[in-house]
């Protein structure tokens, strides 16, 4: 009898949950599937266009040292936005989960979220009046201090990280701040009462007990900055040619389909490589 019911039980999940698996195997594997066949030819198969399956488009990745120095330098770029962003969120989940309390907290997580809210285009162009000279910032600047001070931080990597660590910083805090929650703040007190300092909590309990939290965010954070192409465009400007916007422009400018789609999957495939390195280190964090 029991065995009828966990079938049944079984069955029922299985329903409940295809459409939601359905969708995301038609939402990820087919865009994948096709992707990857468009890496292998020669020219786009629209129209009266003479194409062929060839391995070219993988080739010229790998014998191109542009296209490893801009990976390269997205990868850098990604590492970059996603410590700076730990960084800054992690003290504030900790302020969120363990601090602040009642409507106070609810008014923080406004400001957390209030990102998600707005147009990426309108935080990008938002920074870009900011930043750029004889903007807000260079302004209030000059009317603080006494003498006469120019900024401007339009069209450099400075502004890239800005505009990035201000669209991704929300996740690492979100994370964070359930992992926190998790944590008995019973054990916090015990660990004061028998003498342990506040270093001491942090490194060896907080921390440790927090992991799971930040580097699901920071999981989140790494991957698509790595692929990021609209800030970097609209607040580099010369400089911020990197991996992603070559790959935009393969598919927007050149119509190149094809080398965009394997400068996509060769990206694809380092990230992957990437966390499968450090997969025995996640898993010891979570433990």
């Amino acid at each position: 009898m029991s065995g009828n019911l966990a079938r049944k039980d079984r069955t029922r999940a299985a329903l409940l949950l295809a459409p939601a698996y359905l969708w995301l195997t038609l939402a990820v594997f087919l865009p994948l599937s096709a992707m990857a066949f468009f890496s292998f030819l020669s020219d786009v198969p629209f129209g009266d266009r003479d194409w062929h399956v060839t391995l070219d488009n993988y080739r010229a990745v790998f014998e191109s040292g542009t296209y490893a120095t801009l990976l390269w330098k997205s990868l850098k770029l990604g590492m970059t936005v996603t410590a700076l962003s730990v960084l800054i969120g992690f003290p504030c989940a900790f302020v969120l989960a363990k601090v602040i309390r009642g409507r106070a907290r609810e008014a923080m997580f406004l400001l957390v979220i209030l990102p998600f809210w707005s147009n990426s285009l309108v935080r990008i162009f938002s920074w870009a009046i900011v930043l750029r000279g004889n903007g807000v910032l260079s302004g209030l600047i000059d009317a603080i201090l006494p003498w006469d001070v120019r900024i401007n931080l339009m069209f450099s990597p400075t502004a890239i990280v800005i505009g990035l660590v201000h669209s991704y910083l929300p996740y690492v805090i979100l994370t964070s701040y359930l992992a926190l929650q998790a944590i008995d703040d019973s054990l916090i007190e015990a660990a004061r009462s028998l003498g342990a300092r506040r270093r001491t909590i942090l490194l060896r309990l907080i921390l440790p007990l927090a992991a799971p939290g930040i580097i699901a965010g920071a999981v989140l954070i790494f991957v698509p900055v790595v692929g990021s192409f609209m800030e970097p465009r609209l607040l580099g400007g010369r400089l911020g040619t990197y991996y992603g916007t070559v790959i935009e422009d393969q598919f927007v400018a050149v119509f190149n389909w094809p080398l965009g789609a394997a400068l996509s999957f060769v990206l694809l495939a380092v990230i992957l490589t990437i966390l499968a390195l450090a997969s025995p280190a996640l898993r010891r964090s979570q433990r």
